[in-house]
């Protein structure tokens, strides 16, 4: 049960980031990156692979674009930030 209530923090979590205007959601929505992975491993081993697998399927929907100025940065690109 901890485990879903956890996963409802975080949606909601999201949801509020996701509302703020975007200077304001770096702090919030790296602390969400962060901590998604942990999460997706948690769900991983309680519930099993296919869950987890979807989770991380959700997760690199939901963080493409983050993910993308990652990926250019370890390449050592300097992608554009907007505004």
């Amino acid at each position: 049960m901890t485990l879903l209530y956890t996963c409802i923090a975080w949606v909601l979590a999201s949801s509020v980031v996701a509302m703020l205007p975007m200077r304001r959601q770096y702090v919030p929505g790296v602390m969400l990156l962060i901590a998604a992975p942990l999460l997706i491993i948690w769900i991983w081993l309680d519930i099993g692979w296919w869950a987890g697998m979807l989770a991380a399927a959700a997760f690199v929907s939901m963080f493409r674009n983050p993910l993308r100025y990652l990926w250019a940065r370890l390449k050592g690109q300097t992608p554009k930030l907007p505004d």
